[in-house]
């Protein structure tokens, strides 16, 4: 097997790892004025995560008009800012995840009359795929089959780090799953010993009525 039929094989090998890593989104969505979108992405901890949005401008050729900017808000799940644009045309992020759960990104849009529709190119990375290869190469000074055997490296390592994530999510998830049984299963003797008791209660209640009435 020649180098460049290896190469493709690494790569090929690469790309589909990153599929089932998914951790890449390349949006195009629309947002009209006065409303807010926001887009989640779930990413486990110290993951980096890079993010790129721009306004695709309605007037080829001349500036973005003030009308047509967003305010871009992003979150953790613990409510932490980890990015902030004001009535911008464009922006970018990158930052470490200091914590697991879903990272919210929102777009917001002043209120216009007559409202306004804005069309938003947004370009979200975690992970492998955030890293800047290009740097990697430049700065390693390696050719490409060693760039390539690098991303698969760090693709492998980060797959393999995803399924500790994911053991431990589900080990969260199973004993989550144990408590809420166990509750259930206090609640439903809980709701046995009433109806009994309510059952007891009314044979009582009916025997002193009938032996009032001497019937008994």
């Amino acid at each position: 097997m020649n180098k460049k039929m290896m190469i493709g094989v690494v790569a090929g090998v690469i790309l589909n790892l990153g599929f089932l890593l998914g951790g890449v989104q390349s949006i195009r969505f629309e947002l009209q004025s006065g409303h807010t979108k926001c887009i989640a992405e779930d990413i486990k901890a110290d993951s980096m995560t890079v993010g790129k949005y721009s306004v695709v401008n309605p007037n080829d050729g001349y500036p973005i008009p003030d009308s047509h900017k967003v305010t871009v808000r992003v979150t953790s799940a613990y409510g932490n800012n980890y990015h902030y644009g004001d009535r911008v045309d464009s922006g970018q992020f990158a930052f470490p995840a200091a914590e697991a759960g879903d990272y919210m990104a929102c777009f917001w849009v002043v209120d216009h009359k007559p409202p306004l529709t804005l069309t938003i190119d947004f370009d979200w990375k975690t992970g492998v795929a955030a890293k800047d290869w290009s740097n990697v190469a430049k700065k390693g000074q390696v050719d490409v089959m060693e760039l390539e055997l690098k991303k698969l490296y760090d693709t492998v390592t980060s797959i393999h780090e995803e399924m500790f994530y994911l053991r431990g999510r589900e080990e969260e998830m199973q004993e989550l799953n144990q408590a809420t049984n166990s509750r259930m299963a206090w609640l439903s003797f809980l709701s046995l010993f009433v109806c009994l008791s309510v059952a007891g209660l009314q044979l009582w209640h009916l025997k002193n009525f009938f032996e009032r009435k001497k019937l008994l």
